[in-house]
């Protein structure tokens, strides 16, 4: 007698068990849920050794700016804070480890943590005041910031002006520049998503976003929990602009540039909002292809506007929600 088949959703079956009762039955169903995550850390550490000596500079850069982009979407989808202060962060960063190593002569590998903690302390100070401020009024006071500290810069000489800080000591082996940056990113996407989903921090964030009142009415200070929140995003940029002083060998005005406020929220919408890694591939697509378009200068602009504007309007959920989508909807054929 023959059997019949029939296709079924294979995260039916594992949703039930691994959402409720913490339980699954075979390594197929081990290999669906840990999949994409063993994929994301193979990804990251094999690429950059595939790929040439000036690809492996751009995917350092790109790295920087998936910190940026996972600080953005930290802030934005679970604490409900849209902070353009990617720059700040960056600039602070640099500057701090770049006057650590230039003026009191650390060492690169200590200047870095330094100038991630002490920067981190630095801007959740500054936008401290701001922090009972939300939704686009919070952005404009984030994002005046890094605008303000460049042209202090340049009007009062401070720090070398203009000219920034020459002459650092930089990080001679290009595999510890990239496997650095690169092994933080894949703890601070496991520490964050680990904080947002099973941490009792991370639900009150979600209820600082979702409903302020009830977050008052249980006794708990929200401008405290906020900035836990802006430190956490601070302290992902300022290694940012830590690293780059480094690697580059110069901490200067650009480091305040717009573009480190910018380009995390255009990687924010083409990733997808809606999960933690969609910054990240969306960091990942935009910094290679924008590389690749360096030999069309400022038209560059042109195709991010083009690629902001076709996800806002016709894709919404961006790149990875999509692909998550449908990689849950696989189906395989079970028996009846």
């Amino acid at each position: 007698m023959m059997q019949e088949l029939r296709k079924e959703r294979l995260d039916r079956g594992i949703k039930v068990r691994a959402d409720s009762i913490y339980a699954i039955s075979s390594l197929k169903e081990i290999m669906f849920l840990m999949g994409p995550g063993l994929i994301l850390v193979f990804g990251l550490l094999v690429l950059p050794a595939v790929v040439s000596p000036y690809w492996q500079r751009v995917l350092c850069i790109a790295g920087v700016y998936v910190l940026l982009s996972i600080s953005f979407g930290f802030l934005a989808n679970y604490v409900g804070l849209v902070c353009l202060g990617g720059a700040l962060f960056v600039g602070v960063g640099g500057y701090l480890s770049g006057i650590l190593n230039a003026y009191f002569g650390l060492s690169p590998l200590l200047a870095i943590p330094l100038a991630t903690v002490a920067g981190a302390f630095i801007c959740t100070l500054l936008l401290l005041p701001c922090l009972p401020l939300r939704g686009v009024y919070f952005a404009i006071i984030s994002f005046v910031y890094p605008l303000l500290a460049g042209r202090l810069i340049a009007a009062t000489g401070v720090f070398g002006g203009t000219d920034g800080i020459a002459e650092l000591d930089v990080l001679t082996n290009k595999w510890v520049n990239i496997y650095l940056i690169f092994i933080l990113i894949l703890v601070v996407v496991f520490g964050i998503s680990r904080l947002v989903n099973y941490e009792d921090l991370g639900l009150v964030f979600r209820g600082v976003k979702d409903n302020e009142q009830a977050i008052t009415a249980s006794g708990l200070n929200i401008t405290f929990y906020k900035a836990q929140a802006v430190f956490i995003g601070a302290a992902l940029g300022c290694f940012g602009g830590a690293y780059l002083s480094h690697l580059y060998g110069w901490a200067g005005m650009s480091l305040f540039a717009i573009d480190f406020s910018i380009l995390p929220v255009a990687a924010t919408v083409v990733g997808g909002s809606g999960i933690l890694y969609g910054p990240l591939l969306g960091a990942f697509l935009l910094i290679p292809i924008s590389e690749a378009l360096r030999a069309f200068g400022t038209l560059r602009i042109v195709f991010y506007a083009i690629v902001l504007v076709f996800f806002v309007v016709f894709w919404t959920e961006g790149v990875l929600e999509y692909v998550r989508r449908k990689y849950e909807q696989f189906e395989h054929w079970v028996r009846v």
